[in-house]
Formats: C-alpha cells, sequence, structure tokens
C-alpha cells in the first residue's frame, strides 16, 4: 500500500522493478548502473523517453539498444500519453523519436500464423471445478476456452487459483469434475515460479543449456540462433560462457524463459515471469513475445508487463469463477475496490487485500488555487516551453559545432560548458513547468 502525502509533507523511497508502481507515485527516478547514479525528473514513462532521446544522441549506443527504447516508448506515448509528466516541448520530442515506430506486434499477422500452427482447437475448460483437499472450491464450474493467437492475462488475489489453472491447462492438475480439452496440434510450455528445472543442466554453460534445446528459432520472421538469442536477453558474451549453477536468480529466469521458447510450442504459460527481472530485461522480454506466434497466457501482478503483451485480461476473484475484463486491469482494480468496500488500492497489493489489508487513507489535500493563480500558472507554462523550445535548438547548434571542431580541444571544452549551462538551465525549467502545470491543470 502506498500512503499519498500532501505536497511537501513527506517523501517516499522506492526501489522496485514494477514499471506501472513508479509512473503512478514516482516524481524522481534514479538509474543506478556502472557505478554511477543518473537522475531523471517524473517516473518509468519519463525516464524511458529521457533514455530514447540520449541514445538518439549518443553515436556510440548500439542500434538494438536504441530500435528497443524507440519501441517502448511507441507503446507508452499510444497507450497514456499523459504518464510522462513532461512539458509538451518534451512530449513533441517523444512524438518525433516514434513517428516511424510502427504498433508493437501485428496482432492479424499472428493470429494467422498462430491458426496455421495450432487449428481451430486449443485449450477448453468445460464445466470445470477443482476442489482442494480441505473442501475449498478454487474454480466452480467453470468453462473457458481458448483460441489459436489468444493472449490473455490473468490477475487474481493470492489463493483464488491463478497458479491450479495453469497447471489444469498444463495437465499437471486434474479437475475435480469437468474436463480439459485439448487441440491435437498442440504443445505447451510452461514458465513455473520455481527453478528447479534448471538443475538437470546445472553444470553446462548458458549457451549450451539453450542448444541442448535447439540451435535456432524462429522470432518475428527473423532466424536467430542460439547466442544471439542469450545476447539479445541480456546475457554479455562472458556471462554466455558462464556455468547455469553459478548464475544469479534473475539470470536463472532469463534462461528458464529462453530454454522454452526455443523449444518453439505454440502454446505459452507464463507463472509470474517478472520475478527477479529488471526493467532492462523485462523490456527485452516483451519485445520477444511481440513476434511469438502462439496463444499466450501471462499470471502476474506486473500491471504494466500484462497490459503490454496481452491483449485481454480475466480475473480470478476468490468466487470460484473466471471473469472476463473487457475493461482491462483497471476493471478489475475497480472490482476489488468494490468488494472493500470503495477503497482503492495497487495491483500488486492484492496479497495485502486477501489478507484483510486496507489502503491508507490519503493525506490532507492543499487548497484549490485562486483563478488568478491559474491564469498566472498557464501563462508561466507557455513561457517555459518557449524556452525550451529555443534551448533544444541551441543544444543542436551546439552539437553540430562540436562534431564540426572535434579536433580543437578548446573549442570542443568550451562548447561543453555551454551544453552543461544549457542542459541545468533545462532542468530548472522542467521543474518550474511541472509546478506551474499543476496549478494550471
Amino acid at each position: 500500500m502506498v500512503e499519498r502525502y500532501a505536497r511537501g509533507s513527506g517523501a517516499l523511497v522506492v526501489v522496485t522493478h514494477d514499471r506501472w508502481f513508479l509512473d503512478a507515485v514516482c516524481t524522481r527516478t534514479w538509474e543506478v548502473h556502472d557505478g554511477v547514479v543518473d537522475q531523471y525528473d517524473g517516473g518509468y514513462a519519463a525516464y524511458v523517453l529521457a533514455r530514447a532521446e540520449r541514445a538518439q544522441q549518443a553515436a556510440t549506443v548500439e542500434a538494438k539498444r536504441q530500435n528497443l527504447l524507440r519501441k517502448e516508448l511507441a507503446w507508452l506515448r499510444r497507450g497514456a500519453p499523459a504518464r510522462t509528466s513532461k512539458p509538451k516541448f518534451r512530449i513533441d520530442a517523444a512524438t518525433a523519436l516514434i513517428a516511424d515506430e510502427p504498433p508493437p506486434r501485428d496482432s492479424l499477422a499472428l493470429a494467422r500464423t498462430a491458426t496455421a500452427r495450432l487449428g481451430k482447437d486449443v485449450l477448453d475448460l468445460e464445466d470445470v471445478t477443482f476442489t482442494l483437499p480441505d473442501g475449498r472450491v478454487l474454480l466452480d464450474d467453470v468453462t473457458w476456452r481458448l483460441g489459436p493467437g489468444d493472449r490473455y492475462g490473468v490477475v487474481g488475489v493470492n489463493g483464488a487459483g491463478k497458479t491450479t489453472l495453469l497447471r489444469l491447462l498444463t495437465g499437471r492438475a486434474q479437475p475435480t469434475s469437468g474436463r480439459v480439452r485439448r487441440g491435437k496440434t498442440v504443445q505447451v510450455a510452461e514458465l513455473r515460479q520455481d527453478v528447479e528445472d534448471l538443475d538437470e543442466v546445472a553444470d553446462l554453460r548458458v549457451v549450451e543449456a539453450v542448444e541442448r534445446e535447439k540451435r535456432s528459432v524462429v522470432v518475428g520472421g527473423k532466424e536467430l540462433t542460439a547466442s544471439q538469442l542469450v545476447e539479445r536477453l541480456g546475457f554479455t558474451r562472458e556471462r554466455a560462457r558462464t556455468p547455469v549453477r553459478d548464475l544469479s536468480g534473475g539470470e536463472r529466469r532469463r534462461l528458464q524463459l529462453l530454454r522454452l521458447l526455443v523449444a518453439e510450442p505454440n502454446v505459452l504459460l507464463l507463472d509470474e515471469p517478472t520475478n527477479d527481472l529488471d526493467t532492462d530485461t523485462l523490456a527485452a522480454v516483451e519485445d520477444l513475445l511481440d513476434g511469438w506466434p502462439g496463444t499466450l497466457i501471462v499470471v502476474s501482478h506486473d500491471r504494466y508487463l500484462l497490459e503490454r503483451v496481452c491483449d485481454r485480461q480475466v480475473a480470478l476473484l476468490g468466487d470460484g469463477k473466471v471473469r472476463d475484463l473487457p475493461g482491462g486491469v483497471e476493471q478489475y482494480l475497480e472490482l476489488r475496490a468494490a468488494a472493500l468496500g470503495g477503497a482503492r488500492f495497487s495491483l500488486p497489493d492484492d496479497a495485502a487485500a486477501s489478507s484483510g489489508g486496507a489502503p491508507a487513507a490519503d493525506g490532507p489535500s492543499a487548497p484549490a488555487p485562486s483563478a488568478a493563480e491559474v491564469r498566472a500558472a498557464r501563462k508561466e507554462v507557455q513561457r517555459i516551453d518557449r524556452r525550451l523550445e529555443r534551448i533544444a535548438t541551441l543544444e543542436a547548434g551546439l552539437h553540430a559545432r562540436m562534431a564540426e571542431q572535434a579536433t580543437d580541444h578548446e573549442a570542443v571544452t568550451a562548447l561543453d560548458a555551454e551544453l552543461r549551462a544549457l542542459a541545468a538551465e533545462r532542468d530548472e525549467l522542467e521543474a518550474a513547468w511541472l509546478e506551474a502545470a499543476e496549478t494550471a491543470g
């Protein structure tokens, strides 16, 4: 649970890979890497925008990294433009960066490919009831039909039966009554929460563990070797030669997913796939899943992931039913809030909600600004926008002059000092813009 403080009355520092949470509550983001800390204004969306801009300007940043940031930025801008929490000038910069970026995936093309691989029948739960040994009913007369190319996110409180639902789909569990029908061509792969399945390849190196499944795989219409796939999911050349037993928890999770993907299943079930993964790896995983042509079921508390890679969501609310959510995760939160008497909470807090936790009350709100203050704030926003546009022009000119005078050390040093002064002014203006925009409404 996150308590909202009145402006200026408190502070919150959080370490998390939950990107939706970062956007919802954070006004500044720190990235820790290579022994340094980079600071960004805003939440996760603003952080991605700033990194994409930096990647575009830095000639040494590899093309694959630029493309991945552009792709994620495109999804962020299409899905929720307001989340960047940036001046209009920065919003325009984001729009320019993604002008030629296509949607993350071609759903129609993927559905056609999935139908060719799977046929019309995939997985069907028909009148399924599942009762625990203690008599508790997790699923009660559930009928749920999965077609070729369906991409479902599954949400629900802990203990509602999400993992049991996956076990029924894989055949690891049998219903108390009813039946589970599987198409003749269905090949199911499941990413489970534990990583014990890697014990059998503990003595192999990362690349070898992937090659044992398959030496190459087609993703998004491109054939990738095992080593290319390993690199794409964040393993450096050195780490790719590391024995599996020496991997960290996040690396083992990545390897687990890679081994599933190279086996080329046509139905993929992911149970809390974001555990132990950093945001860069999550973006790479999402990029891989964008081009994966099959039926995808994801159980997760990570709202960002669910809305990024899935087309539809269903909920298990603890009443034994699988409820369709046309309104997505937002509808689920509203249903849960209604069940708790109107309380509002974030998706990762389901565990607390299911065990009787209640959200903290909002702090006292600041007094509303007067009409005169609103008019003055709007004028200030316009003034800052104009100055930020001018700074952008000046910075572009300075970068061009630095390129022209690259061999003149004194000239480059002087130009760099001008750039840093402009950057400092821009940071101050953006902070002022955010404050004025909050007043302007």
